[in-house]
């Protein structure tokens, strides 16, 4: 027998509108009954486990232990602008000269997430 990991829990300050900022980085809905105040809020990933935002009391105050990994279907460089555009900040840039690497951005709470290389962007540097 084996565990399935139902959903990735995300403690924040505001569950509404957090799953709203990744409800827009995803393009995947909000949970229908969930709204403005709800102290939890989910966004429905068409495969893989739901992203579950939890309203704690406490802020972040260190670097997450676990974090997302988005791969972009455009070009990660064009993927980073849109996410900035959204909220998202620059935190460490980890993009190597030969096109590798990747760059670590905090969502409006301050929640780290990676966006890596998409396949084109990795197709590209490998010819």
């Amino acid at each position: 027998m084996v565990s399935v990991v139902q959903n990735v829990a995300i403690d924040c300050a505001d569950a509404y509108e957090l799953a709203r900022f990744w409800s827009e980085v995803t393009g995947c809905p909000l949970h229908p009954e969930d709204g403005p105040g709800d102290p939890e809020t989910q966004v429905t990933l068409p495969e893989g486990p739901v992203l579950y935002f939890n309203q704690v009391p406490e802020p972040k105050v260190v670097k997450n232990r676990i974090h997302l990994c988005l791969r972009p279907e455009t070009s990660r460089e064009e993927e980073i602008e849109r996410l900035l555009g959204l909220g998202a900040v620059l935190v460490a840039d980890r993009r190597e000269l030969d096109g590798g690497g990747w760059a670590v951005l905090a969502d409006p709470e301050g929640n780290e997430f990676c966006v890596l290389r998409s396949a084109s962007d990795r197709a590209a540097t490998s010819s």
